[in-house]
């Protein structure tokens, strides 16, 4: 058990904590670099502390730095947010090694789904769908490598993607789509993973062409218990950034969804793993394909907990604390639908970033809506982080109520004083094939492609 709690993050995650951790009467410590001395999370907190300059790297993702403040201020728990220490087994293990709880899995779980060749091979051994490949690494020398490749393409055919075993983001990754192409693309590869992830090891797939990105939220407790919480569709995105998400993935047969619920709760009951998490595919065919486990909160985690009613955040935390959850299978409940449009400072075209300070600021208000920020009139938009401002969510009854209220939501919602994407969101939201629902995830750069001509 624990009663103080250190928020490890910023922004709009870091103002969600500290409302979860304030609705179970928890105390509150926020870290903040020096660019965010005024931001909200920071004035929400029962206390908080500087932990360094604006750059993240000597800021929130300084390890020494946030243990420091939390054995400062008496902090008993950590809560990493998403992004920054999230996802990092080292940052969990220091954690705990201190005395406190990391409110998340456990290191060990961390590591294993954060390597994709290992979390591949606990997803066979559970039963859970994967994308045809091998469930080995590559052999390091260049010669080796080639020959493995070239003979997992004898069994699953062109064309393949190479991928980084230590990678995520969309980076890392390279389709190939003949053998005289399959050379050159693994040594660059190879190089790509190195720099990028300080992990040279790669793996080969069978490349999709035209797949939705479809998860499964689940949440489990330290007593054998776990549950799913519904489908999300998040392919609407963009150089492998999603941009638009929601709840349940229109369109799928809800049998065969259920079975794939079931067969991530086993696979969570298999590795022992406990809090939330989610488990990510590829939908093409009518067949799912697992490509990675996210062991952490998502962003979207606000349109499950718009049409399931669970608090997500808070069970995390209760979670933490040693509780059994309160909620079965048969009691789980997912109603109507929701939609998430990420509102970002940046500019609508070019998608290049728009720090400044916001002038005005005007939110949607009214049944069904929802918006996670930390922005505010007078804000000033810092160059240093993530350019996501807020959240905007809506429910429907159906998912064309949503979409109409979406569409609503968004001619109402006003930034001045920066450059933001609510005009793409709002052309979208009436873009013919989003409408008609389930986009793939090429959809959004076809359609920039396309007014890019125009």
């Amino acid at each position: 058990m624990f009663d103080t709690v250190l928020v490890a993050n910023r922004g709009e995650i870091a103002v969600r904590i500290l409302r979860a951790c304030q609705a179970l009467s928890l105390r509150t410590v926020a870290v903040f670099s020096e660019a965010d001395r005024e931001a909200t999370h920071v004035k929400m907190a029962d206390r908080s502390l500087c932990i360094g300059p604006a750059p993240a790297a000597q800021s929130y993702l300084d390890q020494a730095a946030v243990l420091f403040a939390a054995e400062l201020c008496g902090a008993q728990a950590v809560h990493p947010g998403y992004g920054f220490l999230s996802e990092n087994a080292n940052f969990a293990q220091r954690v705990q090694d201190a005395g406190m709880t990391f409110i998340g899995p456990s290191p060990d779980n961390i590591r294993v789904m954060g390597d994709k060749v290992a979390a591949k091979r606990a997803m066979r051994a559970a039963g859970v769908p994967c994308v045809p490949g091998p469930d080995t690494a590559l052999p390091e020398g260049p010669q080796a490598a080639f020959e493995a490749a070239r003979e997992a393409a004898r069994d699953i055919g062109f064309p393949l993607i190479l991928k980084a075993a230590g990678g995520g983001g969309g980076r890392g990754m390279r389709v190939v789509r003949q053998e005289s192409e399959l050379s050159g693309a693994l040594a660059f590869t190879r190089e790509e993973a190195r720099r990028t992830f300080g992990n040279a090891e790669i793996y080969v797939e069978k490349f999709l062409a035209g797949p939705r990105h479809v998860e499964i939220q689940v949440l489990a407790d330290a007593y054998g218990h776990a549950l799913w919480l519904g489908s999300r569709d998040c392919s609407l995105q963009r150089r492998h950034q999603k941009l638009v998400e929601e709840s349940p993935a229109p369109g799928i047969d809800l049998e065969a969804v259920t079975l794939l619920g079931e067969r991530c709760v086993q696979a969570c009951l298999q590795l022992g793993y406990h809090g939330v998490g989610t488990f990510e595919f590829l939908y093409e065919d009518g067949h799912f394909h697992f490509i990675e486990m996210n062991t952490r909160l998502q962003v979207e985690h606000t349109v499950t907990e718009m049409t399931s009613g669970v608090d997500l955040v808070q069970q995390q935390i209760r979670v933490a604390r040693g509780e059994a959850l309160n909620l079965r299978q048969t009691e789980v409940r997912c109603d109507g639908h929701a939609i998430e449009c990420r509102i970002n400072a940046e500019d609508s075209l070019t998608f290049r970033p728009s720090p400044g300070t916001i002038t005005h600021w005007q939110l949607p208000v009214g049944p069904g809506i929802r918006v996670d920020t930390h922005a505010h009139a007078g804000c000033r938009v810092s160059p240093h982080y993530d350019s996501l401002l807020a959240k905007l969510v809506v429910h429907g009854a159906t998912r064309s109520e949503a979409l109409q209220r979406m569409q609503q939501a968004l001619q109402v919602m006003e930034v001045q004083g920066i450059a933001t994407n609510l005009p793409l969101h709002r052309r979208l939201m009436s873009e013919p094939g989003f409408v008609a629902g389930g986009v793939d995830i090429h959809q959004l750069e076809r359609w920039l492609q396309t007014r890019t001509a125009a």
